[in-house]
């Protein structure tokens, strides 16, 4: 699979994340565990409606959210942040 990151995931993950050394470190875990297995349930993963129907999200950890959609063989990453924040 290819992996794409949208510059708001960028720049979101820049600045929520990244400061939170134990937040980058989960977010590595869950997403190898995503790419390993996206239905694994510990990642709690969704389909999005309304405005954001077509996308999905899955948990890195009680509050924070990866937003993100698969199309074909690309796994795009559009947003990640606290549940206010992405949503």
């Amino acid at each position: 699979m290819i992996i794409r990151r949208h510059r708001q995931f960028i720049k979101n993950y820049k600045k929520r994340i990244l400061p939170h050394p134990n937040l980058d470190k989960k977010f590595e875990e869950k997403f190898n565990l995503f790419i390993a297995d996206s239905k694994n349930p510990k990642l709690k993963d969704h389909k999005l409606f309304g405005s954001f129907k077509g996308l999905r999200a899955f948990s890195v950890t009680g509050n924070v959210r990866v937003v993100y959609r698969i199309v074909e063989d690309v796994i795009e990453l559009y947003d990640i942040g606290s549940h206010n924040q992405v949503y």
